[in-house]
């Protein structure tokens, strides 16, 4: 089998087990570990993983934060001047760029149409990167977390740490969040 289809059935496994009510936001989180060679490959089994959560009597709801710098830059009144010298693009303009995307994500965690039984699935957040840490982005937004929040993670993940790095470059981050990785024993 394929690392995607490993992947895929390590995710179905892990919604097959008992969603308790009472848990902390950050167990509520569950990190998609894949190397980020396979991002495409990934991205490609989003219908079969759709599907998975479906049969598992779950709602699924996909957002995508491939395009979030991109968009954000072309409304931004300076945005020439961030592409003719990317310098210009200070911290406190990033932490206004990382404000918006959990704000984005926010907005579908807090939808109408998503509930205790729904995996909200974050797609891109390789993209984000260097503009914005994936743990920015999960720390802004785990406490509206109402069902499990599926963060698609090009990285690796250190269990004896449980420390994670997106697409091996950024310095690792701990976090209490589930990670789903490829591996034969799934539980």
């Amino acid at each position: 089998m394929s690392h995607a289809s490993d992947l895929v059935d390590a995710y179905a496994a892990h919604l097959r087990l008992p969603w308790r009510a009472h848990l902390s936001p950050a167990e509520r989180v569950w990190m998609l570990v894949y190397p980020p060679a396979e991002e495409r490959r990934v991205r490609a089994r989003l219908p079969q993983l759709e599907d998975v959560t479906d049969l598992a009597g779950h709602a699924w709801v996909e957002v995508d934060v491939t395009d979030a710098f991109g968009g954000w830059l072309a409304r931004h009144e300076y945005a020439d001047a961030f592409v003719a010298d990317p310098t210009n693009l200070t911290s406190s303009l990033l932490d206004e760029f990382a404000d918006e995307v959990a704000s984005q994500v926010r907005a579908v965690l807090t939808g109408p149409d998503v509930n205790e039984g729904t995996v909200v699935a974050v797609v891109g957040t390789g993209a984000l990167y260097p503009f914005m840490r994936a743990s920015q982005l999960v720390e802004a937004v785990d406490r509206d977390v109402r069902g499990r929040l599926l963060v698609f993670f090009p990285g690796r993940h250190d269990g004896s740490t449980h420390s994670y790095r997106l697409l091996d470059a950024r310095d690792g981050f701990n976090y209490r969040a589930i990670a789903i990785t490829a591996t034969k024993d799934h539980l």
